[in-house]
């Protein structure tokens, strides 16, 4: 797959709500997953198999989903970005709306690398 059928195949799946799917599908055995500003999660969390568990412990955080957005996504090269806006109910934290800017690196057909910044 190109870099630009992965980013319209990855929207596809975030907008209809498979993250995991979507996840087990994209990212590399040995992809990295990194967010700077990250309060609830590790800065960096290494490998598909802890990515899947990081992605799992955050859905179970979540209480109710209100609403969400993903952009379309904008390729340049082998990257990918795209806004993502989750607006949700998280358990014993209340109702919270983020959004995020979602970047990640394409090698050899797989995600590389994702970066969050929110």
């Amino acid at each position: 797959m190109t870099t630009q059928e992965i980013a319209t195949a990855l929207v596809s799946l975030l907008r209809a709500g498979s993250f995991e799917e979507a996840q087990k599908t994209f990212l590399a055995e040995d992809a990295v997953s990194i967010e700077p500003n990250a309060s609830f999660f590790p800065e960096k969390t290494e490998g598909l198999a802890n990515i899947l568990q990081k992605g799992a412990n955050f859905r179970a955080s979540i209480e109710k989903v209100n609403g969400l957005e993903i952009s379309d996504p904008l390729v340049a090269g082998n990257s990918i970005a795209l806004t993502f806006t989750l607006d949700a109910d998280f358990i014993g934290n209340g109702r919270v709306v983020f959004t995020e800017i979602c970047v990640f690196s394409v090698v050899d057909g797989k995600i590389a690398k994702e970066v969050y910044f929110y």
